[in-house]
């Protein structure tokens, strides 16, 4: 038996051949514009040996078929016309190129090689908007076609019916969604644009199979066929006797209720699914004024970009809205009577939603980057820690691989990094090290050409890497140098590294980053406007672009650290009598915004301080007025390089009475 199929690599196409390659006399010509693709497409089918790729196009006149493969084709006993355009978000253009003309030229060339019977993939579109039962012999009556798709499908059933005198079949298929048992599926239609929303509203309710007594309204039928029901029926029905001249709907046993199909899928997500129906007299008249509004509503173009844009936001592309249920019921007698016997019936769409579920987040689930590992919220995902040699930086690296996560080890300092990645590999973690300048940006450049080069992605950022200058601005008159070197590392670089990383998490529609602020940048001590004049820069910076990249899921956090002991702060002496934070502490803090990833974290003295400056500015400066004359500046701040071990604590016992209070009531902040 021969075979030329059209559409092969399609995901129907595919399916069919399958079913065909399972015919041990099959001998099976494809007509495919890329004889690579369909080894690609076919590589798992048995028997694909004898497939034979024909290079050819729909959208080319002849098909673009030389002599030589017309004459091979000659006699061919089946022709399966499978390709066209399944999209109804495509031009009119497209629509027509492939699915009018596409059919006009397989007709052509069917008649040509005197083909035994072709078989025509039509669609149950060719109702267009037809109220009422729709039978197989039904095709023109007088129905609208609300599309493109609707249209061409509807031109191209027919040329088949009227311009060919090869004997023909037609087969109309309603949605087609993936395999009932696999779920496998090749793009997202249909009931897919449902599942983005549902698995938000699950992540947010935890309602997994709770009924919510809300009425809601009958919102319309659909009908959804599973892609093996499709293949196996119109196995059965290409090979069955006395069929030719007829339409056959692949559709499903019944009119499928919209809100049906809500909850089968809201069950298989763990989404809140509906109990209650609001009766049709109750809403009928309801459903009348809505309409009117509606159409009020469509003629005006601000509504109309905002509906579409909240469509478009939830994953719902506004042309196929219209589309999702049927006023058409579609009666299936001839199928179900010539497939009797043959064992093939189309499952319950409840019966297999949650396979379709399954393949959809593993595959398609725009949001997949945003599961975590089963042993938590940092199981296998690599966090870029700038710093990552020391301090702050060095603990939450130890305590992210600690978690499952991967860090990536960003410093200057080679063989400093090298000693942290030792310390988490023998505690059976792993850490990749990166050497690199963040201040400069051919560095960083080639920072996250590796990074992605070896990992793919990266799913957060901790910008600890940071430079603190402790100097009174009387002092700073011809230092301009202290502010640049400040906005260098604390603000460019940051902001440097995050915009090398956005676009790459944008494109995963995940990422987390974590920017470690200071609790200066809410309290304002005094001697740190350069340093606090930067960390500023980054909140503001932060503040602004969190609302922009929302909703691509990537969000930010920013620690407002207060006082922790590093190798930063120790040219200050005086901080030696100062109670602080440890480096194990703060990297807590840094753990905490990676896991629950919250837009703050901070301290209530910082939240006092924030409070007391918005609330009673003036009085603040004289509180930190009075701070400012109390603690003095440091040797180093006043350029004494003095080493002397005796330095440190002559400034400590200069402290005064009342600056030794102001430390201990306000512990953690910068003086």
């Amino acid at each position: 038996m021969r075979y030329l199929v059209t559409g092969g690599t399609g995901f129907i196409g595919r399916h069919m051949l399958k079913r065909l390659l399972a015919r041990p006399d099959a001998e099976i010509y494809c007509l495919v514009r890329s004889p690579r693709r369909l080894a690609t497409r076919t590589a798992d089918l048995p028997g694909r040996e004898r497939l034979r790729p024909v290079t050819g196009d729909l959208t080319v006149d002849e098909l673009g078929l030389s002599e030589p493969d017309l004459a091979s084709l000659e006699g061919v006993d089946h022709v399966l016309h499978l390709g066209a355009v399944y999209d109804m978000t495509a031009s009119d253009r497209a629509n027509r190129a492939a699915n009018v003309q596409g059919t006009r030229r397989v007709i052509e060339l069917a008649e040509r090689i005197h083909a035994g019977r072709l078989h025509h993939m039509s669609s149950v579109a060719v109702s267009g908007d037809y109220a009422g039962r729709f039978t197989e012999d039904d095709f023109d009556r007088d129905q609208r076609l609300g599309s493109p798709y609707h249209a061409t499908k509807f031109a191209a059933e027919a040329m088949v019916r009227g311009q060919t005198a090869v004997p023909w079949r037609v087969y109309r298929p309603a949605i087609v969604v993936g395999d009932s048992r696999t779920g496998e599926m090749d793009k997202v239609d249909g009931p897919y644009y449902l599942l983005p929303a549902l698995t938000g509203i699950a992540a947010l309710t935890g309602s997994a199979g709770r009924l919510l007594p809300i009425p809601v309204p009958d919102l319309g039928t659909t009908t959804i066929v599973p892609v093996d029901y499709v293949a196996d029926a119109m196995d059965a029905l290409v090979h069955a006797d006395g069929l030719d001249g007829r339409a056959f709907h692949l559709v499903s046993p019944r009119p499928q209720p919209l809100v049906e199909v809500y909850n089968a899928l809201a069950a298989a997500t763990g989404a809140p699914q509906v109990a209650q129906l609001i009766p049709d007299p109750v809403i009928a008249p309801l459903r009348g004024l809505a309409g009117l509004v509606g159409g009020w509503l469509g003629q005006i173009p601000e509504a109309v970009r905002l509906r579409n844009a909240l469509l478009t936001e939830i994953g719902i592309p506004p042309r196929v809205l219209p589309h999702l249920t049927f006023q058409t019921v579609f009666d299936d007698t001839q199928t179900q009577a010539a497939l009797a016997g043959t064992g093939i019936h189309c499952p319950e769409f409840a019966d297999y939603a949650p396979a379709l579920v399954d393949y959809w987040c593993e595959n398609f689930d725009p949001n997949r980057a945003r599961r975590a590992g089963p042993r938590g919220p940092l199981d296998g995902r690599t966090v870029m820690i700038t710093g990552a040699s020391s301090g702050i930086g060095r603990e939450t690296a130890l305590r992210v691989a600690a978690e499952g996560g991967i860090p990536l080890l960003v410093a200057r300092r080679v063989e400093e990094l090298e000693k942290v990645r030792g310390e988490i590999e023998e505690a059976g973690g792993s850490a990749s090290v990166y050497s690199c300048d963040i201040t400069q940006a051919d560095s960083v450049d080639a920072l996250v050409t590796t990074v992605l080069g070896d990992h793919g992605w990266v799913d957060m950022l901790v910008n600890s890497a940071g430079r603190s200058i402790r100097r009174s601005v009387r002092l700073s008159y011809d230092r301009f140098h202290d502010y640049e070197r400040t906005m260098a590392i604390n603000y460019f670089a940051a902001v440097r590294l995050i915009l090398a990383l956005l676009p790459h998490m944008s494109r995963r529609r995940f990422g987390h980053i974590v920017n470690i602020s200071s609790i200066g940048a809410q309290t304002n001590p005094p001697r740190f406007s350069a340093y606090l004049g930067s960390k500023a820069a980054l909140d503001a910076f932060t503040r602004v672009v969190a609302s922009e990249t929302y909703g691509d899921g990537i969000t930010f956090t920013t620690i407002h650290m207060p006082l922790v002991r590093t190798p930063m702060i120790a040219p200050t002496k005086i901080y030696q009598a100062f109670p602080m934070r440890s480096p194990e502490e703060a990297a807590e803090m840094v753990l905490d915004a990676l896991r629950r990833r919250p837009k703050h974290i901070g301290t209530t003295l910082g939240t006092i301080g924030w409070l007391a400056y918005t609330l009673a500015p003036k009085a603040t400066d004289a509180v930190l007025h009075v701070a400012f004359r109390v603690f003095p500046d440091s040797a180093a701040s006043r350029g004494i390089t003095d080493d002397d071990t005796d330095t440190g604590q002559v400034e400590t016992s200069a402290l005064s009475r009342g600056a030794r209070a102001m430390v201990r009531v306000l512990p953690g902040i910068h003086w």
